[in-house]
């Protein structure tokens, strides 16, 4: 059974995929938030597609933490989910990823399209610099600014190391950081194509503030985002 819910749900989700990234680059041409709103399908397609075939759910909680002002978002990284769900959560933003995701036919394309910012992840120097500048624009430009300090997809129960870029690239914008915790790998594990049935929950958490960031010292702010994260996600099953 469970051969023919990953062949059937790929067989869907790269059809949609295709389909809606190819929309999502026609889309550019009338402007980066039309874009957006096409690609915002691929989103709930996918969980649509989840909770069709695998019985999954999706709980959101803690969105009035969400702040009005552009922010730079952090969050665990467990599975390709969180990649693909966050934009139904958040309001439009930039994810900073591999660069080797830009070269996937169709996604790839249409993470350009979106003005997603990619990084060398070997070149430690010029990644960050790429952040900051890129980063910085973004925010200035009204989007918020995805990363996943962990830097590639961690299995359930752990964490990696948290990287400091996105507490570089607060303090350099002066924004405030928006913790997010979730369980996505306990249902669609890291490096598996099978699926299992359950409950994904995603925690918004309050943010610490513009000032704060200011005041407190990279390291107190990064620890604080990663012990945050990892509470939160022991307490969802994550």
């Amino acid at each position: 059974m469970k051969y023919i819910q990953a062949i059937l749900f790929y067989f869907l989700y790269i059809i949609a995929t295709v389909s809606i990234a190819t929309a999502c680059i026609l889309a550019r041409v009338f402007g980066r938030d039309v874009a957006w709103k096409v690609g915002y399908l691929w989103s709930m397609v996918g969980n649509f597609l989840l909770k069709l075939i695998y019985g999954i759910k999706v709980v959101i909680e803690g969105k009035e933490n969400i702040p009005d002002e552009p922010c730079v978002i952090v969050a665990n990284h467990q599975s390709t989910w969180e990649t693909a769900t966050l934009p139904v959560v958040l309001p439009p933003f930039a994810w900073i990823l591999k660069k080797e995701l830009m070269y996937i036919p169709f996604f790839g394309w249409a993470l350009y399209a979106l003005d997603a910012i990619p990084i060398v992840r070997s070149n430690t120097r010029d990644a960050l610099r790429q952040v900051n500048e890129k980063g910085t624009a973004q925010l200035k430009s009204g989007r918020c600014v995805v990363i996943f300090p962990e830097g590639t997809r961690r299995p359930v129960g752990q964490p990696g190391t948290y990287k400091p870029g996105a507490v570089v690239l607060a303090k350099k914008a002066g924004v405030a950081i928006l913790p997010i915790a979730h369980n996505a790998g306990a249902c669609w594990p890291k490096d598996s194509w099978f699926k299992h049935k359950g409950t994904i929950t995603l925690r918004v958490l309050p943010p610490i503030s513009a000032e704060d960031v200011q005041e407190k010292k990279r390291n107190d702010i990064l620890a604080e985002c990663e012990t945050r994260i990892v509470s939160a996600c022991k307490e969802i099953g994550g």
